[in-house]
């Protein structure tokens, strides 16, 4: 198992690093006025998270199968991991922040010219790939830089909360299937009452928010040059969301299983 636990680290790693750097991609559209084009950006890197997390859930759900056939298995610590490499994934977008705000101004740059993604990738050669660490920046990130940003305590908190949710989703089903073996088929189907609540709070609270945000940056030239702290809080935000995913694990798992009890 322990080449099965390699392999949903590191696709755990690359969802939360990828959704994390969104922000960026973000970022550099607001720069470069050209936000429709970043955000389309977006849709890509959130598709690179959604393929990687397809194949993660089959692996991830191996685990709880093979605490079924051995009893001395310890199914928490491997899901406990599993969301320690969400957590990691998220410190290495914050790390890469800067460098992938540079790289995405050239891509956006690049995607006019082109005119389309394939013609885009197409495009690409050898020499520009190699040409990329010239866009590599160092991280500057003091406490300071974050203490009159204007943003409402409760939105940061609400964004912690989120990602708990979001990060915990799936794998408190697998263990609620793990606790309850009698109904483990509908259990590990049940994650989207986790992910429903994170939904409701994503769409309600948190990005109507971003959105004005965002668009306060497009039309004040002050607010622009404060983007990029604000969103590095937010992706700090996400990072304490990861941590408090290990408080939460046990509890929804148990969550889904009354559910689930209830439903059947």
């Amino acid at each position: 198992m322990t080449n099965s636990l390699i392999v949903v680290f590191i696709l755990t790693m690359i969802i939360h690093t990828a959704e994390t750097l969104s922000y960026s991609v973000r970022y550099a559209g607001v720069q470069l006025n050209k936000i429709a084009v970043a955000l389309s950006l977006t849709g890509i890197i959130v598709l690179v998270s959604r393929t990687a997390n397809l194949i993660q859930a089959p692996l991830t759900a191996k685990f709880v199968d093979h605490a079924k056939l051995d009893a001395t298995f310890d199914l928490e610590r491997y899901l406990r991991l599993t969301l320690f490499a969400s957590t990691i994934g998220t410190l290495i977008a914050i790390a890469l922040f800067p460098s992938f705000v540079r790289i995405s101004q050239r891509v956006i740059a690049k995607l006019e010219v082109a005119g389309s993604i394939p013609k885009l990738i197409t495009s690409v050669t050898i020499d520009q790939l190699k040409n990329t660490k010239n866009y590599l920046k160092k991280p500057t990130i003091k406490l300071q830089h974050f203490r009159y940003l204007g943003i409402p305590k409760r939105f940061l908190i609400l964004n912690i909360v989120v990602t708990s949710f979001y990060s915990v989703g799936v794998l408190a089903s697998l263990f609620a299937a793990h606790l309850l073996p009698q109904y483990s088929t509908t259990a590990s189907q049940a994650s989207g009452i986790i992910n429903g609540i994170a939904t409701i709070l994503l769409t309600i609270f948190i990005d109507p928010q971003l959105g004005l945000i965002t668009d306060k940056a497009l039309h004040d030239e002050k607010q622009k040059l404060q983007l990029g702290k604000i969103y590095a809080l937010l992706m700090t935000s996400r990072f304490m969301g990861t941590l408090l995913a290990q408080a939460v694990l046990i509890p929804s798992a148990h969550f889904i299983g009354i559910i689930v009890q209830w439903i059947v």
